[in-house]
């Protein structure tokens, strides 16, 4: 009597016979009918000689790592799919793939090649480094031909494509150009979320990725109002930040005319000083003031385009402002219908360049904007050099989102423009890829305009069957309704280029093939 096999042995003898007998090739064959006991859509009988084709799209993975469950997983719903569809008489092409490109793999190189940044990269070589990305990106390409089959899946895994192949390139750029062509891809500048250590914009899909709890600071400051004064003393306007380090780029103060604001006469050591803060928010703002008062209440209209003194001199020269635009509208006080008496004090600091409510206000009014922080994370050169205490610095780095921060309150407090500070634990986005910490960054960035279609696209979501069907008006058909603009660029050196050529006079020519390409006599390698 022989051995009862086991379930192994079973799954290794249908394997054997399923590669002997290319039974998956054969399930392929454009000319074999459907199968035996008739396929059935609809009511009616499919064709028996020309079977229909069913498209199915699957996204390829990454081969510089072993699958996991979550592969496993997909792949086997992914399997169920197309053998279903084959045995209702269709054709169902199946080819597997591999994933190529992006930061990723980038990252894995840095690591591996001992890089920290653009920069090393620059200086190691960048044909040397993408050199090593292709070279890595099949690594474990093997281990996955053993494991994908010995799970079951029919696949076409001899024979896959790669996102790095000039094929897979031209079917981007014929993409591209064609959402050009119909005026739905156009080159943005607005704030987006970037990581300074990878230097690169990241997808809204990909900034809730990775939200942690972090250490940070908020600081109240003074800013001390031009050509006003109360009692004889200087006035002060109280404004609130919780990102200290964008205070060198400050380029206005915005307040909220239909609130109520207050002066406050302050008495410390003797000194007394005059504030002006929100009605609803003064106790707040000076619970640990020895001795304050209302002096009285204002209108705040009165104030707005008052001028006031910057806190940093590195801006404030002749040189710099001559060049600037619309500096006559720089340091001055705003109305802004975002300011609220939630928290704060009823004034925020304006720095443009990084914050969207920011950036709004500027281009309404003809505000400066100043970027101040590079995209790497460290301060510019005019920066550094006027406050070398802030020269090297980044200010959000992995692990450490503070420490810049304590360095400008240490500046504020020594030149008497501190009001007080605060540590604060709040929900942070981190880059999913090396947890740094992300910043608001004004970019350029090519954009796919999905508002412009998203009536067709709520349109087509109504006509597809979802399984479980509420997905279709809850989550899938909620994000839809709330689709934004897809930034699509990246600041990178190892992934698919954009078939974008721009000339200095603003020309802008899209490439839609290699072919085309060719025509302009250009290296098709």
């Amino acid at each position: 009597m022989q051995p009862k096999k086991s379930i192994n042995d079973k799954e290794l003898e249908i394997l054997k016979f399923w590669q002997d007998n290319k039974i998956f090739e054969k399930s392929l064959n454009p000319h074999s009918p459907p199968h035996e006991g008739g396929a059935r859509g609809g009511g009616e009988f499919e064709s028996r000689t020309r079977p229909t084709d069913f498209t199915f799209y699957d996204g390829p993975p990454f081969a510089t790592g072993l699958p996991h469950t979550g592969h496993i997983l997909a792949g086997t719903i992914k399997d169920a799919i197309p053998r279903y569809q084959t045995m209702r008489g269709h054709r169902v092409r199946r080819v597997w793939g591999w994933d190529c490109h992006g930061l990723p793999i980038e990252n894995m190189i840095e690591k591996e090649l001992g890089l920290n940044s653009k920069k090393d990269i620059e200086d190691y070589g960048i044909d040397k480094f993408n050199q090593a990305a292709a070279d890595s990106v099949l690594r474990y390409e093997k281990e996955w031909k053993q494991i994908i089959p010995r799970l079951g899946r029919w696949v076409d895994m001899e024979h896959p494509y790669k996102t790095m192949d000039a094929t897979y390139t031209e079917s981007v750029w014929w993409s591209w150009k064609t959402l050009y062509d119909k005026g739905l891809a156009y080159e943005g500048h607005k704030i987006m979320h970037i990581c300074p250590r990878c230097e690169t914009p990241l997808a809204q899909s990909e900034v809730g990725l990775e939200y942690h709890d972090v250490t940070d600071m908020t600081v109240t400051v003074e800013f001390k109002l031009k050509n006003k004064s109360y009692n004889g003393k200087p006035l002060y306007i109280l404004a609130w930040t919780t990102t200290p380090w964008t205070l060198p780029g400050n380029t206005a103060l915005a307040v909220n005319k239909e609130l109520n604001y207050v002066v406050v006469e302050s008495k410390f050591e003797n000194e007394i000083n005059y504030f002006i803060v929100a009605k609803k928010l003064l106790e707040k703002v000076f619970a640990k003031s020895a001795s304050y008062k209302v002096i009285e209440e204002i209108k705040i209209e009165d104030y707005i385009g008052q001028d006031y003194e910057p806190l940093f001199q590195t801006f404030n020269n002749e040189k710099f402002l001559n060049k600037l635009e619309n500096a006559e509208n720089i340091w001055k006080v705003w109305h802004a219908d975002f300011i609220t008496e939630d928290a704060g004090t009823g004034i925020a600091h304006e720095a443009p360049a990084f914050g969207a409510e920011d950036m709004e206000l500027a281009k309404a009014n003809n505000i400066p904007v100043i970027k101040h922080v590079l995209m790497n994370g460290h301060f510019v050169s005019e920066v550094e050099e006027s406050v070398p205490e802030l020269a090297g610095l980044v200010v959000k780095k992995k692990d450490d989102s503070i420490s810049t921060d304590i360095e400008i309150v240490k500046l504020l407090a020594h030149s008497g423009k501190l009001f007080s500070k605060e540590k604060i634990v709040h929900s942070y986005p981190l880059c999913w890829r090396c947890k740094t910490p992300l910043l608001n960054y004004a970019t350029s960035s090519w954009f796919v305009d999905v508002p412009a279609i998203k009536d067709k696209l709520i349109a087509e979501n109504n006509k597809v069957k979802w399984i479980p069907e509420h997905i279709r008006d809850g989550r899938f058909g909620k994000w839809l309704e709330g689709a934004r603009e897809w930034a699509v660029s990246r600041r990178r050196y190892w992934g698919a280029p954009l078939p974008i050529w721009q000339s200095k006079s603003g020309l802008v020519k899209v490439i839609g093939s290699l072919a085309e390409l060719a025509e302009l006599n250009a290296n098709k390698s």
